[in-house]
């Protein structure tokens, strides 16, 4: 399938094309709130480089939210109406699932989160790639009390561009503190590496199959979460 993956959730601006042979062509950016005046461009440069005009898409995935409030619908308005010109399915993968992704081999819970505003993040606990529990819009105390719940000795991962941050904040906090203190003996590392999803994206989609299922969604739009990231 010749693929079309689209993130523009949070400041990094990522999409990437796959095509028949397994090659893959990306193009990422510190965008800012400059997503509107570099997707068109980008996702234009890229079918170039893979030899593809945009009627050769198979489909396009995009990231589902949480994430920015601008960026979402900026991607998810995007992607919708290529697949509907084109007459090719559609498919929004949830924020935190991509985040987590790559991890899945973790030995131990990984928490993806992005800064929510308002001394809140937005993050879900997976373990194995499988997710725990449902979207969190919760400030550090409270991410700490879910952690302290799952009851077991596991090192915690945390991913995503609000990791330092909340990696910071639980550390500082009264409750998180005590998460090092009980008999769980919790490691908790922050991803600091840099990094856009549309890549990931696809692997998703290729994996799930979830463009050939046919589950366009076309009448829905992003989970915003609480609201708007600016």
């Amino acid at each position: 399938m010749n693929l079309l993956a689209i993130d523009t959730a949070t400041e990094r601006l990522s999409v990437a094309v796959s095509c028949t042979g397994n090659h893959t062509w990306v193009f990422e950016a510190d965008a800012g709130l400059r997503h509107s005046e570099l997707v068109m461009d980008s996702i234009d440069m890229l079918l170039k480089k893979a030899a593809l005009k945009p009627e050769d898409l198979s489909g396009v995935v995009c990231m589902g939210g949480p994430g920015s409030f601008t960026g979402l619908r900026i991607g998810f308005s995007l992607a919708k109406g290529l697949a509907l010109s084109l007459n090719i399915p559609f498919a929004a993968i949830p924020t935190l699932d991509c985040l987590s992704w790559p991890f899945s081999a973790w030995p131990g819970i990984v928490i993806p989160a992005l800064d929510a505003k308002k001394e809140a993040f937005f993050c879900a606990l997976y373990r194995s790639g499988k997710r725990l529990c449902p979207d969190m819009d919760a400030g550090s105390a409270e991410i700490a009390r879910v952690i302290a719940d799952t009851h077991e000795a596991e090192h915690i991962l945390l991913t995503g561009p609000g990791a330092s941050m909340l990696h910071e904040q639980l550390n500082a906090n009264a409750a998180a503190s005590s998460l090092t203190e009980s008999s769980m003996k919790l490691d908790i590392t922050a991803g600091k590496l840099r990094w856009g999803n549309a890549e990931t994206l696809l692997a998703i989609a290729q994996e799930t199959r979830i463009i050939a299922h046919g589950d366009a969604g076309y009448s829905g739009g992003p989970e915003y979460g609480r609201g708007a990231i600016s």
